[in-house]
């Protein structure tokens, strides 16, 4: 598929797009936006669409993991807003807080159960609690994304099993 008939069979999907958005929100705004966002992301992966595949169901599934994603952006960048004239305190370093993790039982139990675990599944693991996606540690590790997936299940059940213990 060209990339002009790529984006006509786009075009074409544009108001079911819109009427897939009253799903997520009920804002137009919102609604706009995250259809512009679905159509964009679209275009710039436009390689990994396999033709003859369903586009509809492609462009829904980036639009809902889209809306997932804003999602928890906004939910971990939630910020109190105070309009009087102390608001620069909001984003001043607590010096004060007494419940410091490094001081915390359960994370020095978390970090040693961490080392504890076998180094196949320990590495894959880090890689992804530092931020790393799976494609990122796949090619790092120069494994398949699915064994990947794999070691940082079961690090994470072994972690899991050793901390009930």
């Amino acid at each position: 598929m060209t990339a002009i008939e790529f984006q006509h069979h786009l075009a074409q999907q544009t108001k079911t797009l819109e009427l897939f958005t009253r799903k997520f929100t009920s804002s137009y705004e919102e609604s706009q936006d995250l259809v512009q966002e679905t159509l964009l992301k679209a275009l710039t992966y436009r390689e990994k669409f396999k033709p003859d595949t369903n586009l509809k169901g492609w462009l829904y599934t980036i639009m809902k993991n889209t809306f997932i994603n804003n999602y928890r952006k906004v939910q971990r960048s939630k910020t109190t807003f105070d309009n009087t004239d102390t608001s620069y305190f909001l984003h001043v370093e607590d010096k004060y807080t007494y419940n410091n993790p490094e001081r915390n039982s359960n994370y020095n139990d978390l970090l040693e159960q961490i080392e504890k675990i076998k180094p196949e599944y320990k590495v894959p693991f880090e890689l992804h609690t530092n931020g790393y996606k799976y494609e990122e540690i796949a090619e790092q590790l120069n494994i398949p994304i699915g064994t990947v997936k794999n070691r940082i299940f079961h690090a994470r059940k072994e972690i899991q099993k050793r901390l009930s213990n």
